[in-house]
């Protein structure tokens, strides 16, 4: 048998075997035997799969004008009186059906959270790694400003980060330009704690043999930084990044409650609760109900996940 043959079964069979070490590893007995994480983990991925599902499973698209009838505005739920169908969840001031419109703010808030969590991580482990290997000067200056980023709450650097750039864009953004400022505004806002976990565990890492060797044969320090340090200090990096991903939800929600998030033509679920939140009290409660109800069980439940992440990965609960 050919020397490509072998390797062709044998690659899937290597897949296999690291599939098998997952199933018999430390941290997935961990999460079988907590009920409470499987439990989050459903409903993450329910929340996942709609939001990617959108576009298909959503009655209408609420992003759309040509779909909306004035008309159809304000309707209660279909269990009441005056539901009308095919609008489970009712609509709003504009005619917009409230499920589609949370599937659709799903979407926006998940991809917005996750990119905003990218931007974060990035900046806060490349900051981190820099400051704990070289240490000296670099340190001091990296760890005197992110001291000074954790004087001030993360929403009012947000707001402060997306009132300069507004302000000196001259406030004529379309959508996809409004995203990016929202984005980068929560990854200047939550970088601090990358930073100083991954400087606090580089400087244990870079004492260590393995570092030694590497700059004895001649390793560049970037090489030695990225392919040989950064793995040995993700583990409180994944648990960093699922609770900042509720955060950087909570914190993009609280911006378009705020009035300086995305606009009412693409809402995510801040801009419905804020829609709805005018509504309240003149009765029609579904219109900021179900989007507040579906932001609250998707931080629930990634906050439970990271929870779970954080004590299965302490090895001093082990």
């Amino acid at each position: 048998m050919s020397e490509a043959a072998i390797a062709s079964r044998g690659e899937p069979l290597a897949r296999r075997s690291r599939w098998a070490r997952f199933l018999d590893s430390d941290l997935f007995s961990s999460f079988r035997r907590s009920k409470i994480a499987m439990a989050a983990f459903a409903v993450t991925l329910l929340f996942f799969t709609v939001a990617l599902a959108a576009p298909w499973i959503s009655p209408q698209n609420p992003y759309d004008p040509a779909q909306l009838e004035l008309m159809n505005s304000n309707l209660p739920p279909l269990w009441q009186a005056e539901g009308v169908r095919p609008f489970l969840l009712g609509t709003d001031d504009q005619g917009r059906d409230v499920l589609s419109a949370v599937f659709y703010g799903l979407r926006l808030s998940l991809v917005v959270g996750l990119l905003g969590v990218l931007v974060s991580g990035t900046l806060g482990i490349g900051l981190g790694l820099i400051a704990g290997y070289f240490g000296g000067v670099l340190d001091t200056l990296i760890m005197r400003v992110a001291d000074v980023q954790l004087t001030f709450p993360a929403i009012l650097i947000a707001l402060v980060v997306d009132g300069v750039a507004k302000a000196a864009l001259g406030g004529h953004m379309d959508t996809d330009a409004t995203i990016a400022l929202i984005v980068v505004s929560i990854g200047l806002s939550f970088w601090v704690q990358y930073a100083r976990t991954v400087r606090s565990q580089v400087m244990v890492e870079k004492g260590k043999d393995y570092v030694q060797a590497g700059r004895l044969i001649g390793l560049s320090s970037p090489v030695i930084m990225v392919r040989h340090v950064l793995p040995n200090v993700t583990g409180p990096v994944f648990v960093i990044a699922t609770i900042n991903l509720a955060l950087a939800i909570i914190t993009e929600a609280t911006l378009s409650f705020l009035g300086t998030g995305l606009p009412d033509t693409m809402p995510s679920l801040g801009t419905l609760i804020r829609i709805g939140n005018g509504y309240l009290f003149s009765g029609e409660w579904w219109i900021v109900a179900f989007p507040g109800l579906a932001l609250a069980g998707l931080v629930i439940a990634i906050n439970l996940l990271g929870d779970w992440l954080r004590d299965a990965l302490n090895p001093k609960l082990q």
